[in-house]
């Protein structure tokens, strides 16, 4: 939805099942139709649409095409941003590291990505700014080599390419947004930076960069990190890069005691890769793969951040608390420099997964009650009526 200024705010439609197009249509009919009904019924609704590498194949052909923008048009709904990082399937079966493959070392991540940028500027309205996210170059289990990197930054210079004539043609501005995420080759906001930094030294003085190029500040994952919003705005602000969109998320964090390890377990799942940052009373970080593997180790740390997804209104938990304090601070940034970013999408992907003393009623009622807790926040710091 369109607030009070020039922000959008969606939910991320990952949530949802749905590799090919006709089971996205269907999440958008049944589901997203009735959280709209729901939180914004009488304004234009805008959409967080994730599509996978088949969807976008298949949503590309014009008459499908052409009937998507008409049942946009009969709904009142409008989409200004799209998921570009989960590949394939992202629900019901393994995903773990799998989620980033192709990696951007790989023309199929360059061509899924150019492909969504096209399907975007043609579905954005008139006005608005489009955004799409992606993978962070590459998972760093992988073993990424400096030849590979070299590449990394080479198809992405050849989304910048795509992306300028893109806009040109249809007359949109378009963002890609690199989204930094734990053990991945771009986790924190100070690689980000030297990847800036690199991506300059590859093509000095070409403006492009940091036009169509951005961070996708997904404050789930740099919580994790340990990272502090005033630090991570600090550090974009002085390397000049934009931050195009934002996740609208909170993590785990606890305590490991014996009896916070116990409940914990309840979180492990074979879905998706839930990595750990354990900080020890020195302040140093220890990095687990998964969230298994940390608790197979000692005693040792003071705190450990966990990447899993909880829902933005489950603040306190029985052992530990969710990162939102981070989120919060971020949006009292916001609040005082509004035109820091326009684009807002909630993502809590884990329903299928979250325990059941989290997970709401259905995905419609999770769904609805971050919304609330979303609009309160915001209205609380002057930025939207309620």
């Amino acid at each position: 939805m369109q607030l009070g200024n020039h922000w959008h705010l969606a939910y991320c439609t990952n949530i949802h099942r749905g590799n090919d197009w006709a089971q996205t249509l269907a999440s958008l009919e049944t589901h997203v139709l009735a959280v709209r009904e729901r939180v914004g019924p009488d304004r234009p609704y805008g959409i967080g649409l994730r599509l996978s590498d088949l969807a976008s194949r298949q949503l590309s052909g014009p008459p499908v095409l052409e009937a998507f923008r008409q049942w946009l048009e009969l709904h009142r709904c409008y989409v200004f941003t799209i998921n570009g990082f989960p590949f394939g399937h992202f629900h019901g079966a393994r995903v773990k590291e799998e989620v980033y493959r192709p990696d951007w070392t790989h023309p199929d991540r360059l061509a899924y990505t150019n492909r969504l940028f096209d399907l975007l500027a043609q579905l954005l309205p008139e006005g608005v700014e489009g955004s799409i996210n992606t993978a962070p170059g590459s998972f760093k289990g992988f073993g990424v080599t400096g030849e590979q990197q070299a590449r990394i930054r080479d198809n992405l210079w050849k989304c910048i390419d795509h992306m300028e004539r893109c806009s040109q043609r249809h007359g949109r501005h378009l963002s890609l947004a690199v989204e930094p995420e734990p053990l991945c080759l771009w986790e924190t906001s100070g690689e980000m930076v030297r990847l800036f930094q690199e991506m300059e030294a590859d093509r000095p003085g070409d403006q492009r960069l940091r036009a169509f190029l951005g961070i996708n500040y997904d404050t789930c994952h740099l919580a994790v990190e340990y990272e502090e919003p005033a630090t991570v705005v600090a550090a974009l602000r002085k390397e000049g890069i934009r931050i195009s969109k934002i996740h609208l998320s909170s993590a785990l964090q606890i305590q490991p005691d014996q009896a916070a390890r116990s409940w914990l377990r309840q979180f492990t799942d074979d879905i998706y890769l839930h990595q750990v940052v354990a900080r020890g009373g020195d302040g140093t970080l220890c990095r687990y793969k998964d969230l298994d593997v940390a608790l197979e180790q000692p005693l040792t740390e003071d705190e450990w951040r966990i990447h899993f997804h909880v829902p933005l209104y489950a603040e306190c938990l029985a052992h530990g608390r969710a990162t939102a304090p981070h989120l919060l601070g971020l949006l009292d940034i916001l609040a005082r420099e509004p035109g820091l970013c326009s684009h807002f999408e909630i993502e809590t992907y884990t329903w299928e997964v979250l325990p059941k003393e989290l997970r709401a009623q259905s995905v419609v009622e999770q769904l609805v009650r971050e919304y609330d807790w979303c609009l309160d926040q915001l209205a609380r710091r002057g930025v939207v009526r309620r």
